[in-house]
């Protein structure tokens, strides 16, 4: 794809749009009112809005280097507080995907410059989940289980935000996580229960 074919495609849509609603960009342009936070992986494969089958108006997107929340990212928590306080999302996702690189990146031992801060979260939870881990013997099914294990502790640390933990307990509020599957092009649900996780946390950061 080059640069004349974006603008091409960009007034395919923008017609396309027109077509269905003359008032569609009119009224786009008045607010949004999303239901969905959704915290994703940068990589081009994993688009959130396509995998979710979302229209522009619905998520709320943030995107960084191997779906993580780390509480001293500004810009992630700056995205988290809007989203939570001012366009009170229902739902907080974090969304890992199958062959992340990041995660992959993590795995081994290179010194990738100024990723490493990321990746050594990922190490963390490779060190916190070392035993199980350890214990599988595929390789490739150790790395997807590494990924599915960074998506959970993600939603750990989003439960750590104190904007959250009020929605939380308010009840407005529920935290999904997610692993999009690249080669099958489906969303798995990994049935997170941040209650139950945080039971290793001290009563600061749990939410019941």
């Amino acid at each position: 794809m080059n640069v004349e074919e974006v603008f091409s495609n960009n007034a395919t849509w923008v017609n396309a749009q027109l077509g269905r609603d003359p008032e569609y960009f009119n009224s786009l342009s008045k607010g949004q009112a999303p239901d969905f936070l959704y915290i994703g992986c940068s990589d081009s494969r994993v688009p959130a809005e396509t995998i979710m089958g979302a229209v522009p108006g619905e998520v709320f997107v943030h995107r960084n280097v191997a779906n993580m929340v780390n509480n001293l990212d500004l810009s992630a928590m700056s995205v988290v507080n809007y989203a939570v306080v001012h366009l009170k999302v229902k739902h907080a996702v974090v969304c890992g995907h199958y062959y992340c690189g990041g995660v992959q990146a993590a795995m081994g031992s290179s010194d990738l410059g100024i990723i490493n801060p990321y990746l050594k979260s990922i190490r963390d939870v490779m060190r916190i989940h070392k035993d199980e881990l350890d214990a599988i013997a595929d390789d490739d099914a150790r790395y997807r289980r590494l990924i599915e294990l960074n998506v959970q502790e993600q939603c750990i640390n989003l439960t750590k935000n104190p904007e959250v933990q009020q929605a939380l307990k308010a009840g407005s509020l529920q935290i999904h996580g997610w692993v999009f599957d690249i080669g099958t092009g489906k969303l798995i649900d990994l049935g997170v229960d941040v209650s139950a996780l945080q039971s290793g946390y001290s009563d600061t950061f749990r939410i019941d």
